[in-house]
């Protein structure tokens, strides 16, 4: 663990942040700055405490966390304004319910004739503890996005309206998944939790990845 890359971390997720900018905030100088990032030094107690109050986190985090999960996958931290959209999703659960819920919105789009297909998916959480522990499974729901001029006749067709999310794209992410996948997570609540965003989990999808070789995970804010 390092205060100075956990300080970066979080000055870089506030908006990019200067070194120039927080030395002001904290009545210190940029070289103060640059030697606590370089673990030459650490800050006296009661700059720390400024440093949880700037970027809403706690001691704990500057000090004994690796806060940093991005890797070279990681690009384009945004704030993005996602238009409404109509959809139809399929949960599968499995030991491996992620291809088959994919599938089944790929087969209705070919069915369909939707060309350049939209994807989307998300972790269903609706299991039983015996499901999960005794079963080993887990949830995945796929949701295909319909274009406007679509209908599809004996489906439950659901409407988003527009709404705002933070997102991060991740190229290769199966490369390795269940490392890469989390940390796209673990980063953008630590940029909503710095920059004052809440979680929305009503109304709107919480959260969805897109599907494919590269992927965007985004999760609803406000």
């Amino acid at each position: 663990m390092s205060f100075g890359k956990n300080l970066q971390y979080l000055r870089q997720l506030s908006s990019n942040m200067t070194q120039e900018m927080l030395a002001e905030k904290l009545n210190v100088s940029r070289q103060t700055i640059s030697k606590w990032e370089m673990d030459a030094a650490n800050p006296e107690m009661d700059k720390a405490l400024e440093i949880c109050r700037i970027f809403n986190c706690s001691l704990d985090n500057l000090f004994r966390e690796d806060m940093d999960k991005r890797s070279d996958a990681y690009s384009n931290l945004r704030v993005e304004d996602v238009v409404g959209f109509r959809y139809i999703a399929h949960t599968v659960i499995s030991t491996e319910p992620e291809s088959d819920a994919i599938g089944r919105m790929y087969k209705i789009a070919k069915e369909n004739g939707i060309d350049n297909p939209r994807v989307i998916g998300w972790d269903f959480p609706n299991l039983s503890q015996e499901q999960v522990n005794v079963f080993n499974m887990h949830g995945y729901t796929a949701a295909l996005i319909l274009p406007e001029d679509v209908k599809i006749d004996g489906v439950d067709i659901k409407e988003q309206p527009a709404h705002k999310y933070v997102a991060i794209h991740i190229d290769r992410p199966f490369d390795n998944p269940f490392v890469t996948i989390p940390g796209a997570y673990h980063t953008l609540n630590d940029f909503m939790r710095t920059n004052g965003l809440e979680q929305v989990n009503n109304e709107v999808i919480p959260c969805f990845e897109t599907d494919g070789e590269s992927m965007d995970v985004y999760i609803a804010c406000k």
